[in-house]
């Protein structure tokens, strides 16, 4: 045992020597103490002491050469970033705030829709696939994209002023200590009995739903007509949900063909997501947002080149992997041992060349985005999305090239 963790030593301190020579380039500001104390310790035969505070490797981000506004960007119309408070609804206001651009884009009205709308009935979905598969699928607050245009094809939409899913006083959403907990709380009560009678579940799922968000109306007005969440999506919004399409970038799956994205939040398992090479992927991206289509996003938010202060960009420090390294294999492999995880939902709505790559502007509706200096906004650099970001949707006639390659 000792002879392997001196080995691990000996790797370790090549990295770290390695790491060493990179500090000097004024980009990067590595900090190993507590790597080697930690090390040092495990072959003196103490255990590692987990309530330590540990020291990370982070980017020095005030070195970065960096946009440093949002009016340095091109961009396609989209709303205002709004707060998705203490929930997991990313993936909701990230395909929502995509939707939304898309109106813009094809009629250039504009029309505020309503997120909780489309989360209330998900979480109604995912109870009864919870009662289907008799307690086996996946219970959590998150979900993908193409979770909003399977619900709006199901229940349709409405203006968020007709349902913000907020109770009268409250500013701002708290679900993560509140609606999930009781949630799954009650979920898990009806598997340990074995009461799998799903109108008595969905039935107490949305009083639960109702207590916390309040009632979706059955109808709303719009211009002084009664519509239906239904009738608004077919002759006010006027978007189809089947026009909007999937992409994701995993060697362990074949190319141009479509897959199952392999991630608790696809807990209903869809399988159409298109799986293209690397260079195709980030294609897509480029071409997309150049030719004013925006996309919804997602992937990893935890890394040492993720600002969550002022600076607000995300990064691949040269420490991690160069910018030439970076294709298929360095991808997957970081998905494969899960450095790399799904755990965001964003929209990108604009980008700026500079010095030869993209920096993409990123609609965020997380906390950390209010913290920068452009508050709702993150800087991604091109090398970041294709390394970190797992997988984009967005309008079909944006890739219909593309889309030609896979088997029909």
């Amino acid at each position: 045992m000792r002879h392997i963790l001196f080995v691990a030593l000996i790797g370790a301190c090549a990295m770290i020597s390695w790491a060493q020579e990179k500090v000097a380039h004024p980009v990067f500001e590595v900090r190993i103490d507590a790597m080697l104390d930690s090390l040092n310790a495990i072959l003196d035969g103490a255990k590692p002491d987990k309530d330590a505070k540990k020291n990370m490797m982070m980017v020095d981000f005030a070195a970065v050469d960096q946009p440093k506004e949002v009016k340095e960007f091109t961009t396609v119309k989209h709303l205002p970033p709004l707060l998705q408070g203490r929930s997991g609804m990313c993936w909701c206001f990230s395909a929502t705030s995509l939707l939304e651009s898309e109106i813009m884009r094809t009629s250039g009205r504009t029309i505020k829709l309503s997120e909780l709308h489309t989360v209330y009935w998900e979480y109604v979905e995912k109870a009864r696939e919870y009662v289907r598969t008799r307690g086996e699928s996946h219970l959590g607050e998150g979900s993908e994209a193409n979770a909003v245009f399977r619900i709006l094809k199901q229940y349709g939409a409405m203006p968020r002023e007709a349902f913000t899913g907020l109770k009268e006083g409250q500013k701002y959403y708290n679900h993560e200590y509140t609606l999930f907990p009781e949630f799954k709380k009650y979920l898990t009560s009806v598997k340990e009995a074995g009461a799998w009678n799903e109108a008595e579940v969905i039935a107490t799922v949305r009083a639960l739903l109702d207590h916390h968000m309040g009632t979706p109306p059955a109808t709303f007005l719009v211009d002084g007509k009664p519509l239906s969440p239904k009738e608004y999506l077919k002759t006010v919004v006027r978007l189809n949900p089947d026009d909007y399409v999937d992409f994701l970038s995993l060697l362990e799956q074949p190319y141009y063909t479509k897959i199952e994205f392999e991630v608790p939040d696809n807990w209903w398992h869809s399988k159409e997501y298109h799986n293209v090479p690397l260079d195709v992927f980030m294609t897509i991206v480029k071409r997309a947002i150049r030719s004013g289509y925006s996309l919804a996003i997602g992937g990893d938010f935890s890394e040492a080149g993720y600002s969550r202060g002022k600076a607000g960009i995300a990064v691949v420090p040269s420490f991690d992997i160069p910018s030439t390294a970076i294709d298929d294999a360095a991808r997957q492999f970081r998905f494969s041992n899960g450095t790399t995880a799904d755990d965001h939902g964003l929209h990108l709505v604009g980008y700026v060349e500079r010095n030869g790559k993209d920096w993409y502007l990123i609609k965020d509706s997380w906390s950390s985005a209010y913290n920068s200096a452009h508050p709702g906004y993150y800087f991604y650099h091109e090398d970041y999305v294709k390394l970190k970001m797992l997988g984009v949707a967005l309008h079909k006639d944006a890739v219909r090239d593309i889309l030609e390659k896979f088997p029909r």
